[in-house]
């Protein structure tokens, strides 16, 4: 197993790759992303690990950049969620979504190059059925411990 990345930021704002021994830009933070590179970016002055605020930075060029992936209503969301002790549990919830969603992508991508050789259709329903069942119970265990009940639980 490899061990963790390290990228120092220096005072100047400068990217330091210390496992290939040269200044990195924000793309190729990037890049390591892209890869599933495990890294961390440490503020050289203060030792802070500031990796956060490096893949922030990240998502926010890239919805300047290219079609956005969170709409303004969603934004407002997340940001009205601070302050109300929920933090955690949305934090949990939105990883799950977010976990589930590439599994399923992967998944679809390996069924779809499957399908070629059988019937696609089929593919297709099987795969529709499956997220929605996994998507089913992700809201309806979410609502469980948000202490409130999903849309169509049946009342006692």
């Amino acid at each position: 197993m490899t061990e963790k990345r390290i990228i120092k930021k220096y005072p100047n704002r400068r990217l330091y790759d210390t496992v290939d021994s040269k200044y990195i830009t924000i793309e190729n933070v990037k890049d390591l992303v892209m890869n599933n590179v495990d890294f961390s970016v440490i503020d050289k002055k203060s030792s802070e690990d500031i990796t956060r605020s490096i893949l922030l930075q990240i998502i926010m060029e890239q919805e300047e950049d290219d079609e956005p992936i969170f709409t303004v209503d969603v934004l407002a969301k997340i940001i009205r969620l601070y302050g109300e002790g929920v933090q955690d549990l949305a934090s949990n919830f939105l990883e799950r979504s977010f976990f589930m969603f590439s599994e399923q992508q992967d998944q679809f991508n390996a069924r779809m190059k499957d399908a070629m050789r059988q019937n696609p259709l089929s593919t297709m329903a099987e795969v529709t059925q499956k997220n929605m069942q996994i998507w089913k119970k992700m809201q309806d265990d979410f609502f469980n411990i948000a202490g409130g009940s999903s849309s169509d639980q049946k009342e006692d």
